[in-house]
C-alpha cells in the first residue's frame, strides 16, 4: 500500500507531500489543476520515462519519493523508491536508499502499483500478467508445473556441467586416451633424462677424441714409464724432506700426489673403456626425438610432460565416470520431460476450460461501466501449458477484437481494466487509475464509483476523477489546487473532510461550490456512497 508521496519541482508542483490510506482514494480538482501530475510522478518514481521537460522552470532536478508498506504481521515492510530528473544529465534512481538502476526500480514497481490510465499502461498489458489474470480466475494450481521444470532446469545444468553432451565426451575421452598412451610409452621417470642424453650423445658421437684427450691427459701426469706431473711433485716433496718447518708442506705434496695417481688411473680406465658404439649413439638419439616431440605437444619440460599427463588421467576418469553419469542423468531428464508435457496439457486444459467464463464475466462487468457493446476474448494457446495467454478487447460495436494496449482509448482501457479486476483476484494491493471516468455519466458514472469502491474492500485504490458520483463513493478525497504564489502558478493538494468535502463535491457537480442545491446533492451523494 502507497503510504506517502513526495513530489518537489515537477512542473507546476513545487513541494508535495501527500499521505493515503488504505480503501478508495478520489484525486480531484479543476481540469489543469495537476490531478494528472501526481499520477505522472507515481510513474515517474516506478520507472516511468523520464524527460528533462518535466522539471521545474528553474529548479535543477525534480525529485520524486514514494514510501509503500508492503506485507502484514511480522512480514511487514517498507519499501521506499525515489527518483530525480535533472535539467540537464541522465536520471537516478533509489531502492531503499541504495542508488539502483531504472530497470530494477521498474522491477520493483510491477509487486508494487498497477497504472491504468491515458499516458502510460503498465499493467495486464504483458503475457504474464494476463496469463495471472486468468489463472487467479480459474484458481489453476501450478505447483507440480513449476518443480517439473524447476527440476529440468537442475537436469539440463548438470548435465552441462558434465562437459558438453554424451558424443563431445566420448571424443574428448579418445583424444585423452591417445595422449595419455603416447606418453606411458615413453616411460618417463626422471625430469633430468633428456640433459644426461645430451651429454651420453655428445660423447658417443665423437669417442676418438675422448680417448686421445683422455691418454693425452694421463702422460701429462705421468705415469710407470713417462715423467710428468706426479715426477715433480715427488721431486718438491723430496726437496723438503729433513726440514721440520716445511713437514705441512710436505704431507700436502704427498697427498697431491696420491690425488694424481687416482684421476690418472680413472682416465685411464674410461678410456681404454670407450669404444666407438654406432648402435647406442642411435638410440640416444632416437630417445631424444621422440622426448623433444612430447615437449612440444604437451610442455615446455619433461616435469611439464609428466604433470600434463597426470592430470589428463583425473579427467579421464572423470569423464569415464560421466558416461554412467550422464546415462543416469539424461535418463531422468527424459521421465521429467514426459511429466512436464502431461502437467502442462493439465494446466493447458484448465486455462481452456477457464478462458471463456473469464471473457464472460468481463464482458458482463463491462456492460455496467459504460461499455456495453464491449467483448473480451481470452485466447489459450493450444501447446505447452497453454502459453502465451492473450487478453483481446473489442471496445465498440462491428470491431476486431485486439490485444489490450490497442484496443481502446484510455478512458476505456482503464475501465476494462477496472472489470477484469473485479472478476479476477491477484495483482499489487495499490491501484492508480487516471482518467477511468473519460466519456461516462449518469447512472454508469454511479456504477463506476461504485466498482471502484469494490475493487477497494480488498486492495488500495487511487482514482483521478472529474465526477462527483465517483468521488463521493471514495474513502477519502484529496482536493489538488493550482493557484498563483510570488508571480509562479504552484499546484497544492490537501485531504477534504466534512464540510470542505461537500464544497468540493458540489462545484464538481455544478461549478458553484456554495450553491444549496449543489450542497444537498453532494450530502446526497456522500450518503449513498457510504451506504453502498
Amino acid at each position: 500500500m502507497l503510504t506517502d508521496l513526495r513530489v518537489k519541482d515537477l512542473g507546476v508542483i513545487e513541494d508535495l507531500t501527500l499521505t493515503f490510506g488504505p480503501g478508495m482514494t478520489a484525486l480531484t480538482g479543476e481540469t489543469g489543476a495537476g490531478k494528472t501530475l501526481v499520477v505522472e510522478a507515481l510513474q515517474l518514481v516506478l520507472g516511468g520515462r523520464a524527460n528533462p521537460g518535466m522539471v521545474r522552470t528553474g529548479a535543477p532536478e525534480a525529485l520524486v519519493e514514494a514510501r509503500f508498506e508492503v506485507g502484514e504481521g511480522r512480514d511487514a515492510r517498507e519499501v521506499i523508491v525515489a527518483r530525480s530528473v535533472p535539467a540537464e544529465g541522465r536520471s537516478r534512481a533509489w531502492v531503499d536508499g541504495r542508488m539502483a538502476t531504472v530497470a530494477a526500480l521498474a522491477e520493483t514497481a510491477t509487486d508494487l502499483v498497477e497504472l491504468h490510465g491515458q499516458h502510460e499502461h503498465r499493467a495486464l498489458v504483458t503475457a504474464g500478467a494476463q496469463r495471472d489474470v486468468l489463472d487467479a480466475f480459474a484458481g489453476t494450481d501450478l505447483s507440480r508445473l513449476r518443480a517439473l521444470r524447476s527440476q529440468l532446469r537442475s537436469l539440463e545444468d548438470a548435465l552441462a556441467a558434465l562437459g558438453g553432451d554424451a558424443q563431445q565426451r566420448a571424443r574428448e575421452a579418445d583424444v585423452l586416451r591417445y595422449q595419455l598412451d603416447e606418453i606411458a610409452a615413453a616411460r618417463l621417470d626422471d625430469p633430468a633424462e633428456e640433459e644426461a642424453l645430451r651429454r651420453e650423445e655428445d660423447r658417443l658421437a665423437d669417442a676418438a677424441a675422448y680417448r686421445e684427450a683422455a691418454f693425452g691427459a694421463v702422460s701429462l701426469l705421468g705415469g710407470a714409464d713417462e715423467a710428468g706431473a706426479r715426477d715433480q711433485l715427488a721431486a718438491a716433496a723430496n726437496a723438503l724432506a729433513g726440514r721440520e718447518a716445511f713437514a705441512e708442506a710436505r704431507a700436502r705434496l704427498d697427498a697431491a700426489a696420491v690425488e694424481l695417481a687416482d684421476v690418472a688411473h680413472a682416465l685411464r680406465a674410461d678410456a681404454e673403456a670407450w669404444e666407438d658404439d654406432p648402435a647406442r649413439l642411435s638410440e640416444v638419439q632416437e630417445r631424444r626425438r621422440l622426448l623433444a616431440g612430447l615437449r612440444r605437444k604437451y610442455g615446455e619440460d619433461l616435469a611439464a610432460v609428466m604433470a600434463f599427463a597426470a592430470d589428463g588421467a583425473a579427467r579421464l576418469a572423470a569423464l569415464e565416470d560421466a558416461e554412467g553419469e550422464g546415462a543416469r542423468l539424461q535418463a531422468e531428464h527424459d521421465v521429467r520431460r514426459a511429466e512436464l508435457s502431461e502437467a502442462e496439457a493439465a494446466v493447458r486444459a484448465v486455462r481452456s476450460r477457464a478462458a471463456g467464463s473469464l471473457a464472460r464475466a468481463v464482458a458482463g462487468r463491462l456492460a455496467d461501466l459504460a461499455m456495453p457493446a464491449a467483448r473480451l476474448e481470452v485466447r489459450v494457446a493450444d501447446a505447452g501449458a497453454g502459453e502465451p495467454v492473450e487478453l483481446l478487447l473489442g471496445a465498440n460495436v462491428g470491431e476486431h477484437v485486439q490485444p489490450l494496449a490497442r484496443a481502446a482509448s484510455g478512458g476505456e482501457l482503464a475501465r476494462a481494466m477496472l472489470a477484469i479486476r473485479l472478476v479476477g483476484s491477484g495483482g499489487p494491493d495499490t491501484m492508480v487509475f487516471d482518467e477511468v471516468d473519460a466519456g461516462v455519466g449518469g447512472a454508469a458514472a454511479l456504477a463506476l464509483g461504485a466498482a471502484l469502491h469494490e475493487v477497494a474492500r480488498h486492495r488500495q485504490v487511487l482514482v483521478v476523477t472529474h465526477l462527483a458520483q465517483v468521488a463521493a463513493q471514495a474513502d477519502a478525497q484529496v482536493s489538488v489546487v493550482k493557484r498563483a504564489s510570488r508571480g509562479r502558478t504552484v499546484t497544492s493538494a490537501a485531504a477534504v473532510r466534512d464540510e470542505e468535502r461537500v464544497t468540493e463535491l458540489s462545484r464538481m457537480l455544478s461549478g458553484h461550490p456554495g450553491s444549496d442545491a449543489a450542497r444537498a446533492h453532494a450530502r446526497e451523494l456522500l450518503g449513498a456512497g457510504r451506504t453502498a
